[in-house]
C-alpha cells in the first residue's frame, strides 16, 4: 500500500539527514526512474561523462521512493514531475527546480485491455496507478474526458515496477503507464488507450534538488547538468548509437527506444532558460497551472509557493 504523500513527507522532514553529521561531503547523490525522458542523464553515465566520485545516480523503483529518498535526506536530488515537484514543496521541502528535462507528448499513456475502445469504458474496471505520482494528475483528467467521477472506476495502488506483473497477473483491466513500460505492456496485448497529446502542458519532467545542496556543491550541480546536456547532444547527433546505449536500461529494442521518444519533447539549454531564467519563468507559469488542476481534483490542499521554483543558476551558457 501506497504511504499518504503528505504524512510520508512530514514524518521524513523529522528524521536527522544523512549529511547533516560531520563535513560536508562533495558527493550528490540523484534519484532516478527509468523514463524516457530521463534517459539522457543516464545516457551521459554510460558515456562516462559524469564524475563518478562526485555524482552517483540512484536508480528507483518508482517516483514514489525517489520522493521518500528526497524527503529521508538518502539522496540530494531527484528526477520527477512537475506535479511530484509541487507535492514535495505542500510537504514542506525546500527544493528548486534546476532543470526541465521534457514535455510529455504521448509517452505518459493509459493502456488497457483490448475489449476497451473509448476512456467512458473504463468505468467499473480496476486501473493501477502511482498515486503519488503523475498518474493520479493523468487518470484524473481521463476520467474528466469520459465524463466518469473517481468513484465510477476501482483505483489499484500500483507502483511502476509492478506494472507488468499486475497486468499479467490479471489484477488491473488498464493501467496508467509510461515509456518504455506502456512498449512493453503493448507487447503483452494492451492497447493504448488515451496518451499525455491530450493533455499538452499537463506532464512536465525536472530535475529538482535541495536547496541545501545546492548552495553546498554548486559546481558539482554545474558539472551533473553539463554532462546531461552533452549526452543530449549525442543522442542528437548519433541517434542510433545512444539508442543502443539506453536499450539495456529501458528494456526494449533499440529502435523501440527511438519510437518511445518520439513522445517526449526533450529540452535543450535554450528551451531550459526559457523554462528557468525568462522573467517570469516559464516554469513558473506551467507550475502555477499543474496547481490548479491539481488542487480541483483533490490532489493537493496545502498552500504551495512556486515564484522560487525554478533556478536556472547551474545551467550551461547557451550556444
Amino acid at each position: 500500500m501506497l504511504l499518504n504523500r503528505r504524512r510520508f513527507l512530514t514524518a521524513s522532514l523529522a528524521l536527522p539527514l544523512l549529511t547533516a553529521c560531520g563535513p560536508p561531503q562533495p558527493l550528490i547523490r540523484v534519484a532516478g526512474i527509468v523514463w524516457v525522458g530521463y534517459e539522457p542523464l543516464f545516457l551521459a553515465r554510460e558515456l562516462g561523462l559524469l564524475d563518478e566520485e562526485s555524482i552517483r545516480l540512484v536508480e528507483m523503483p518508482s517516483n514514489t521512493a525517489s520522493l521518500m529518498a528526497l524527503a529521508s535526506g538518502e539522496v540530494e536530488a531527484a528526477t520527477l514531475t512537475l506535479d511530484e515537484c509541487l507535492l514535495a514543496r505542500e510537504g514542506g521541502l525546500d527544493v528548486r527546480a534546476i532543470l526541465v528535462f521534457d514535455d510529455s507528448a504521448g509517452a505518459d499513456v493509459i493502456m488497457a485491455r483490448p475489449t476497451i475502445r473509448h476512456p467512458a469504458e473504463l468505468a467499473g474496471k480496476r486501473i493501477g496507478l502511482e498515486e503519488t505520482a503523475a498518474g493520479a494528475l493523468m487518470l484524473s483528467k481521463t476520467l474528466e474526458i469520459a465524463g466518469l467521477k473517481p468513484e465510477d472506476v476501482i483505483k489499484v495502488p500500483l507502483t511502476a515496477d509492478r506494472q507488468l506483473a499486475a497486468w499479467q497477473e490479471n489484477e488491473v483491466d488498464a493501467l496508467v503507464s509510461y515509456e518504455p513500460h506502456a512498449t512493453q505492456l503493448e507487447a503483452l496485448g494492451a492497447r493504448r488507450l488515451l496518451d499525455s497529446r491530450a493533455f499538452p502542458g499537463l506532464i512536465v519532467d525536472v530535475l529538482v534538488a535541495r536547496r541545501s545542496a545546492l548552495e553546498a556543491t554548486p559546481a558539482t550541480f554545474r558539472a551533473l547538468l553539463a554532462g546531461h546536456f552533452a549526452a543530449l547532444r549525442h543522442l542528437r547527433q548519433q541517434p542510433w548509437d545512444a539508442a543502443t546505449r539506453m536499450a539495456p536500461r529501458m528494456g526494449i529494442a533499440p529502435d523501440a527506444v527511438l519510437a518511445a521518444l518520439r513522445g517526449v519533447r526533450l529540452m535543450d539549454v535554450a528551451a531550459n532558460r526559457a523554462w528557468l531564467a525568462a522573467d517570469p519563468p516559464r516554469l513558473v507559469a506551467a507550475a502555477d497551472r499543474v496547481v490548479e488542476i491539481m488542487r480541483a481534483n483533490g490532489l493537493i490542499k496545502g498552500p504551495v509557493h512556486t515564484g522560487d521554483l525554478a533556478d536556472p543558476r547551474f545551467l550551461p551558457r547557451a550556444t
